[in-house]
């Protein structure tokens, strides 16, 4: 049953958490195992050269269309405050300038990426034998990039409303339809990567057509053309809580590069393709817990607007519960079944066995890092824009990308994956010391 924005203010805290969470974690769920099966049928039916080929490129289209998803998350912030105080002409002029915001500027990045394509795709870490394969997967999707970037920002406003299951829905239907399409582009009709990215493609517009549909017949926020009126004061609002996101997504752009470089100075194709497995292990595995935290989101951004401290305190103190709860056990999948993990992928006997150990290290600290991501999305909730960019960049910005950096030349290849815990302390250490802070001086 839909929760309306209303009841965010009024029910109880943990069915609340569980009626947001649960939709949101199952949405991620598909979403990852749609990206998880796709490596899987590129990696076995095309080889592993692919796969690093797709860990070059997705970095790329993800950065455009995360704009679409900063604008949706920094916009949902201000529109689940203006729900909460009761404005909903200030709701419906922060949405209209949300999609206008989402269409222009990943547009304009698309632009740029097709005349740029090739400087773009060295930059971020298509070198020796990935280039070609990288070329076929790139141009396929990055036409199709607008309409993810839409999808972003209108799954995050449908989550803000109160409707986790249809944001839910938003998630899954393009999961079918790439899945399906990959079987038939890339294993039967022989396409190779551009099948793959062809599937992909047409996946993404699937869920573009859905949102569409859910804002046409059952959104709260019926919009009018004077809603798509640029407000210099709204367009200021969105922006300092979206750059959180974009930042976030841009230190993860510059990980990636700095990564797939890393790797293939000291590993070659074969340790690109090992992170490319790792990757999407992360966002495999870790779905129940970011599940958490965009359920937690709409929660503690309507009650922080309706000045309903107690209630902020409540919903920050059992996402952090649960969501450990569940890292923990994650963590134990992942120490005990490494090596069949890694033999999903591919057949190449040198991944196989190299997988396994980089594996363990990077999810050694994941128990912890509820309290990090918990806590950076209160401050993003609350509209505390530069304590929420501090602490959401600090994992990527200011811990992992110096010690990738730096571990390699003492350690090799071990460097790269033992940056990953450590990067993953102390982030989590600065968060809960500002987060602490935050509940004991402020929400009193």
């Amino acid at each position: 049953m839909a929760v309306s924005a209303a009841e965010l203010g009024t029910q109880d805290i943990k069915k609340l958490l569980f009626k947001q969470a649960v939709p949101a974690s199952i949405g991620i769920l598909f979403m990852s195992v749609n990206i998880l099966i796709d490596t899987i049928f590129v990696g076995q039916w095309i080889g592993s050269l692919a796969i690093a080929a797709v860990t070059v490129v997705l970095p790329i289209t993800f950065l455009i269309s995360s704009l679409g998803m900063a604008i949706g998350v920094g916009g949902g912030s201000v529109l689940s405050r203006a729900l909460g105080s009761g404005d909903k002409e200030k709701a419906l002029i922060t949405f209209g300038n949300q999609i206008m915001m989402t269409f222009l500027l990943a547009s304009i990045f698309v632009i740029i990426g097709l005349f740029f394509s090739d400087e773009m795709l060295i930059l971020f870490g298509a070198k020796g034998a990935i280039m070609q394969p990288a070329k076929e997967f790139f141009f396929p999707i990055i036409v199709s990039v607008p309409f993810l970037a839409l999808c972003m920002m209108g799954n995050n406003v449908i989550r803000a409303e109160g409707k986790p299951k249809f944001a839910m829905a938003a998630m899954i239907i393009p999961a079918f339809f790439n899945i399906g399409l990959d079987i038939l582009f890339i294993k039967y009709l022989n396409l190779g990567m551009e099948g793959a990215a062809m599937a992909t493609a047409i996946s993404y517009f699937t869920c573009f057509l859905f949102v569409l549909w859910f804002f046409v017949f059952k959104s709260e926020l019926k919009l009018k053309l004077k809603h798509f009126k640029f407000q210099f004061p709204i367009v200021k609002e969105i922006s300092a809580l979206s750059f959180v996101t974009f930042s976030r997504q841009g230190v993860v752009a510059i990980l990636s590069i700095i990564l797939n470089h890393t790797l293939y100075t000291y590993g070659g194709e074969h340790s690109v393709a090992i992170y490319g497995i790792i990757s999407r292990m992360l966002m495999f595995a870790l779905f129940p817990i970011l599940g958490i935290t965009q359920g937690f989101l709409p929660i503690a951004g309507y009650n922080y607007g309706a000045e309903n401290y107690e209630r902020v305190k409540e919903t920050v103190k059992l996402s952090i519960k649960y969501a450990a709860i569940l890292a923990s056990l994650i963590f134990v999948v992942i120490l005990i079944f490494a090596k069949p993990i890694a033999a999903i992928f591919t057949t190449d006997v040198l991944i196989i066995e190299q997988t396994p150990e980089a594996l363990r290290w990077v999810f050694a600290a994941s128990p912890i890092i509820a309290i990090q991501l918990i806590g950076a999305a209160y401050f993003q909730a609350a509209g505390k824009a530069r304590k929420a960019l501090l602490l959401t960049l600090s994992k990527q910005g200011f811990f992992l990308i110096p010690l990738v950096l730096i571990l390699p030349n003492f350690l090799g290849i071990f460097g790269v994956w033992i940056a990953f815990p450590i990067a993953d302390v102390l982030s989590t250490i600065l968060t809960g010391y500002f987060l602490k802070k935050e509940m004991t001086t402020k929400l009193i």
